[in-house]
């Protein structure tokens, strides 16, 4: 078989992963909800990079793994995005001469936060947290591997333009509804959420907020709420799914 492009979906195999059974699920999903045909749950980023003492922790990173497996629980279609950076990627404060993590420039395509260096392709960092389940069922998308663009949102690189290979997949399977969870919320989730909503057009977002953690910059949070307000995607805790899609 040949190797799959990079804009493809990867199997696990493609992508060099076993499946596994993680740590216990949390009870807190309600009870009554039900994923229909034409929904996909998307995991953003769960890796070991972004959980307390990785590179670019998160707070409380740790804790979203337990609902993450209890929502895979319920969804026959599941995708994992992984940030995939090469050494030396122009997102990283070490790659700018004078510049510190979390200081900003601009690149071709706008304002690009600098981060740590993080998720390099093949490192402990990079790999996805050992409690966190992996069905056999899943397909990995893997983001921010060109050096010189960052992607923050599973669909498109930070040019907006350059796609991952992931909207076409869903389509092509049938996704109307798209269901996110994941690392961090005022990151990647929220623009994952907005592209999925407005430039891919799902009929329904939803983030499941209570399986997400926040970087929390100075305002990002804010902003975040915000743009998901304003591109009508959902947000809503794992616990309450069933009341908040009424009327969806």
């Amino acid at each position: 078989r040949r190797a799959p492009h990079v804009d493809e979906m990867l199997t696990l195999s493609e992508s060099g992963i076993e499946p596994r059974e993680g740590a216990a699920p949390s009870t807190s999903l309600d009870p009554g909800f039900k994923p229909v045909p034409g929904d996909a749950l998307l995991v953003i980023d769960v890796q070991n990079d972004f959980i307390p003492g990785g590179a670019l922790e998160v707070a409380g990173g740790h804790e979203v793994v337990p609902v993450c497996n209890a929502l895979m629980d319920r969804f026959d279609v599941v995708v994992f995005s992984q940030d995939w950076h090469c050494p030396g990627h122009l997102s990283f404060a070490s790659s700018h001469e004078g510049k510190s993590p979390y200081d900003s420039t601009q690149m071709p395509y706008g304002d690009q936060t600098l981060w740590p260096d993080h998720c390099i392709q093949g490192t402990s960092g990079s790999s996805f947290h050992a409690d966190l389940s992996i069905p056999d069922r899943v397909r990995v998308v893997r983001k921010g591997f060109r050096k010189h663009i960052d992607s923050y949102s599973a669909f498109f690189e930070n040019d907006q333009t350059t796609p991952t290979g992931l909207e076409a997949y869903l389509k092509d399977i049938g996704v109307r509804r798209v269901f996110v969870c994941g690392l961090a919320y005022d990151f990647c989730v929220r623009f994952t959420a907005v592209d999925a909503k407005v430039k891919c057009g799902f009929d329904e977002v939803v983030v499941v907020k209570d399986a997400t953690r926040s970087v929390g910059l100075p305002g990002t949070v804010e902003a975040a709420d915000e743009g998901m307000k304003e591109a009508g995607v959902k947000v809503a805790d794992s616990g309450s799914l069933v009341a908040a899609l009424v009327g969806l």
